[in-house]
């Protein structure tokens, strides 16, 4: 099995409750999959997070965990996530509603863990939620990684306006930085998008961008058919080779969350 490295939880917050998969020991980290679910390349991130010496949470929050679903299967699974009231896929949604049990989950990972707070890292279609759940004050290290919501506003954020004011807010009161990534010509995340985030954070977003070229070119049939086009820098995008530019924005990302979280 490939989560068999990980302890399975059932947690609840709010009276919603949802699978969880933990591993390791140090202060919290909770990553967020990309769609169309965990796959064996989310784990494989996800197990650099606790290997760098930290406790990595990662939810189950749509599609078939520990597997690569055909890109038909995952098409399934992006179309039942957008109708879904627990996201908000679309513009004019404001913030997503599972933003908030996310929140608690950094919460019962802060009390479980302790140290100086939480990281909390979000790929693709939670891509976002990662600066969303800065809301929540033990969240200091968000990574924001090629987030694609709305889906069909290239330059909107997948936040309300009363979000993103009191996270605007918050990064001046608490001086929190912002690491993003992703890839030149993304069209899922677009160069509109990261400049809305530097509109809306200043000199606290640092969006890094990687060219095209330098992604995987045989990523699985998901990203193949149905993103097709460099997206998923550290996961399905990911050349896993000693220097290779998307390995160096790996050791970025564990490098930033070991200097707030430490």
């Amino acid at each position: 099995m490939t989560l068999a490295d990980f302890s399975k939880r059932h947690v609840e917050v709010d009276g919603v409750g949802k699978t969880v998969y933990v591993a390791g020991s140090g202060a919290a980290v909770v990553l967020m999959p990309e769609m169309p679910g965990i796959s064996p390349d989310v784990v494989r991130f996800a197990r650099w997070i606790r290997d760098a010496g930290f406790t990595v949470y990662l939810p189950s929050l749509f599609g078939v965990d520990g597997a690569f679903p055909t890109a038909a299967d995952g098409e399934k699974v992006v179309r039942r996530a957008c109708v879904s009231a627990e996201f908000r896929a679309f513009a004019g949604g404001g913030t997503s509603p599972v933003v908030a049990w996310l929140r608690g989950l950094a919460r019962k990972a802060f009390e479980e863990c302790g140290g100086p707070g939480v990281g909390a890292t979000g790929l693709c279609f939670t891509g976002n939620f990662a600066l969303s759940m800065t809301l929540e004050p033990a969240v200091i290290a968000p990574v924001v990684n090629h987030p694609s919501l709305p889906l069909d506003d290239p330059a909107g954020l997948e936040l309300g306006d009363a979000d993103a004011a009191r996270i605007r807010e918050r990064v001046e009161r608490d001086g929190l930085k912002v690491l993003a990534y992703r890839f030149e010509n993304d069209r899922w995340c677009t160069g509109q998008r990261f400049a809305a985030y530097r509109a809306l954070l200043g000199d606290a977003f640092d969006g890094r961008v990687l060219p095209d070229e330098v992604a995987n070119p045989e990523p699985p049939p998901f990203f193949r058919d149905v993103v097709a086009c460099p997206h998923s820098v550290v996961t399905a995008h990911l050349v896993d080779q000693e220097g290779h530019p998307t390995v160096r924005a790996r050791d970025e990302i564990l490098a930033f969350l070991a200097e707030r979280l430490s």
